[in-house]
């Protein structure tokens, strides 16, 4: 069987999504590097995806306008609360469109307490598959991986069994 690229595979992806198949897109073994990305947070440093290499990294595409986004945040802060003293991290990436206003605004009155990152030229969004729907949230593992993909909120016990799994990998 032929290896896929990387832009092949999220565009399958992004095409699933589009067609509404389920929260679940990708897993499997065939498990692709994580795209090159470089984040800005709301403090104004910087992060790359290289960065994330060596923990767990739950990097979700969010926008303030977003229902379910919103409803599934404390969620996503009680499981970056559960298992940031292992190894993992979370990277909130606030979409194009979301005003930087509201961003930091919602940040600082939710007191979020993992990285804000916003991608206010779309670059990084496109480098991730073209996304489009919100929440979509990548599960990346130590080593750079792609090994899970949601679109929706996820089923967090699901997800936190899933991440206790990558947590205890080499």
């Amino acid at each position: 069987m032929p290896k896929k690229s990387t832009t092949t595979v999220f565009s399958a992806i992004a095409i699933a999504a589009a067609l509404g198949v389920g929260a679940y897109v990708y897993q499997g073994s065939g498990q692709i590097t994580a795209p090159e990305s470089q984040f800005v947070l709301l403090n104004g440093s910087t992060q790359t995806t290289s960065d994330m290499k060596g923990k767990v990294t739950l990097v979700n595409f969010w926008a303030t306008s977003c229902t379910t986004c919103v409803a599934e945040m404390p969620e996503i802060i009680k499981t970056y609360d559960k298992f940031k003293d292992r190894g993992y991290d979370t990277m909130a990436v606030a979409m194009h469109y979301d005003p930087p206003s509201y961003v930091v605004n919602f940040a600082e009155s939710r007191k979020l307490p993992f990285k804000v990152a916003i991608d206010n030229t779309g670059k990084i969004a496109k480098d991730w598959g073209d996304i489009q729907l919100t929440p979509t949230t990548f599960i990346v593992n130590k080593q750079g991986q792609v090994v899970k993909r949601y679109v929706g909120a996820p089923n967090f016990d699901e997800l936190h069994k899933l991440i206790d799994k990558l947590l205890a990998e080499t």
